[in-house]
């Protein structure tokens, strides 16, 4: 007979705690996936250049970060239950709005709301997910990596063709719908006790004694790891549509490209937690997947066309390895769960910051040189910083305080 852990509800309440997850994972890309595949559409609109629109995913990606890092506070003055279902309204109107506010400061101004309501998700989640799930949190967490990789997927490959039906400004608002539905899925499943701590004063950290992670350098490390990784999954997300438009390829093939390599994330994430046991030094691992993202980058500067297909692909695989990668690299140097929680906090509160950065880069490029290739060199130039720096981290070193 199997014994469920007192923290995790019941099975019509699990299943409805997981649909909810599930929900709200596929609303945590597409108001950035969406983007991409319609930027030509949004540029000659709003008469923005390439600086500004890249805005609307550095914006997003900078809240993000910002949100890892305040996760006490959030999680002391909100709780789980309230904050969650804020940052999914956020993210249904910050999308509806923009069926009204077509100009460039509306679109950016929203691009900053959705930032804040994925940020309060991302945050929040995946302590809802600890702790209803103890005994499966590696299966609840993949399945909601799935999601967010899956909501990015459907984004891009339909973003053509709901732009020819209903205009590009209604594509973006029409993703208003999926996560209002989100958040009414969370008021039904949050009304179980495992969808919060019981204990409010329980979400009030102990100060721990340990030496602080902005002390220790390696934890520093982490964080230019993390945001070099993540670095190239935002400039894809980004700017892959785009450089494809500017190629001569249609509207809906640069949107099924994207689509593509966010499927192939997909699989790499599902390798990554199928095979990872196997690797107890993880810098193996690490390696070959700054390989195949490397390969990938180098076929986009070399034959973005005639190799399309197999490009995205193999770069998706790479990225979507990386990120579950380094993930699992700092949980690595920390034994004790209480804390290893506030580390991730810190890795990928400054990663994202990092990250977020990228796009940026790469608009201020394309204004100044016309062309996306020198983003792709810079970024290949990243994955092997990324690579060297992965390389210090051998097994038994000690570990962080």
């Amino acid at each position: 007979m199997t014994v469920r852990s007192e923290a995790e509800p019941g099975r019509g309440a699990a299943l409805l705690l997981l649909a909810a997850i599930f929900a709200l994972a596929l609303n945590l890309r597409p108001a950035m996936a969406t983007v991409g595949p319609l930027l030509d559409l949004i540029e000659g609109a709003t008469g923005m250049d390439s600086t500004a629109a890249s805005l609307l995913t550095t914006l997003p990606v900078l809240m993000i970060g910002l949100g890892a890092l305040s996760i006490r506070p959030l999680r002391r003055r909100l709780g789980e239950r309230r904050g969650i279902l804020l940052g999914a309204l956020l993210i249904g109107g910050a999308c509806l709005i923009r069926a009204i506010l077509r100009d460039t400061a509306g679109l950016i101004a929203s691009a900053a709301v959705v930032g804040v309501g994925v940020a309060l998700i991302q945050a929040l989640a995946p302590v809802v997910i600890k702790r209803a799930f103890p005994t499966r949190f590696g299966t609840v967490m993949a399945l909601y990596t799935t999601g967010i990789m899956g909501g990015a997927a459907i984004a891009a490959a339909t973003a053509a063709g709901l732009a020819e039906a209903v205009g590009w400004a209604w594509t973006l608002a029409l993703w208003s719908v999926p996560a209002f539905a989100a958040a009414v899925v969370w008021l039904l499943a949050a009304r179980d006790p495992a969808a919060e701590e019981s204990d409010r004063n329980a979400v009030i950290e102990v100060v721990h004694p340990e030496i602080p992670f902005w002390r220790q350098g390696r934890a520093w490390s982490l964080i230019v790891i993390m945001g070099l990784g993540t670095s190239a999954y935002t400039l894809v997300l980004a700017w892959l549509p785009p450089f494809y438009v500017d190629l001569g390829q249609a509207r809906a093939t640069a949107g099924y490209l994207l689509s593509g390599m966010t499927g192939a994330e997909v699989m790499a994430g599902v390798l990554v937690s199928l095979l990872i046991g196997r690797f107890p030094d993880r810098r193996g691992p690490i390696l070959t997947a700054l390989v195949l993202a490397l390969i990938g980058l180098a076929g986009l500067v070399f034959t973005p066309v005639s190799m399309a297909v197999p490009v995205v692909l193999v770069l998706g695989l790479g990225i979507g390895a990386v990120f579950p990668l380094t993930l699992i690299l700092a949980m690595d140097q920390i034994d004790d769960p209480a804390r290893s929680g506030d580390l991730l906090a810190f890795v990928q509160g400054g990663g994202y910051i990092i990250a977020s950065l990228s796009p940026l880069a790469a608009g201020l490029l394309r204004d100044h040189m016309a062309d996306l290739t020198g983003a792709w060199v810079l970024m290949g130039v990243g994955v092997v910083v990324l690579g060297g720096m992965t390389l210090a981290f051998r097994p038994g070193l000690p570990k962080l305080r």
